[in-house]
């Protein structure tokens, strides 16, 4: 039977497709979201981006997991502690992209907060919003009985 790949290894595989993506401390970002995953969650989209909208905060790594249930992002702190974000098909609202000339930025709006994923390569923007948002529309139907 092949062994599922861990959180750290799907997210290397994205740092390794878009290499302009500005990440660090990858290992330990990813541990928060593989410790919050449940056991019937499977991770269908992963990648990795600074989580604030100022281009030169580079220390505010998170990684990003789009799973069959809900999109999680994780953030180890520096010193004690972790965040860890949680985004449900029903809190979803719109997401948007900006491109510069070398990173990218996604701006996801939900009925709670507004949250800027930025420093991304800009060759992985597509995926990433035709990931989201394909899989949240989805839900969004499923929810309303469409």
């Amino acid at each position: 039977m092949k062994k599922k790949k861990s959180v750290y290894e799907k997210v290397l595989e994205f740092k390794q497709k878009y290499p302009m993506s500005v990440c660090f401390r990858l290992e330990k970002n990813a541990e928060i979201v593989e410790k919050h995953l449940n056991p019937d969650e499977n991770i269908l989209y992963i990648f990795a981006a600074q989580k604030n909208n100022n281009p030169f905060d580079i220390f505010s790594t998170a990684v990003i997991a789009l799973t069959d249930k809900r999109l999680l992002i994780g953030r180890k702190r520096v010193v004690f502690g972790y965040f860890l974000d949680s985004i449900t098909p029903e809190l979803f609202n719109d997401l948007k992209v900006l491109s510069g000339i070398i990173w990218g930025k996604i701006h996801i709006d939900t009925a709670k907060e507004f949250i800027t994923l930025s420093n991304i390569d800009k060759r992985a923007l597509p995926e990433i919003e035709t990931m989201i948002t394909s899989y949240m529309m989805k839900e969004k139907q499923k929810l309303r009985g469409i």
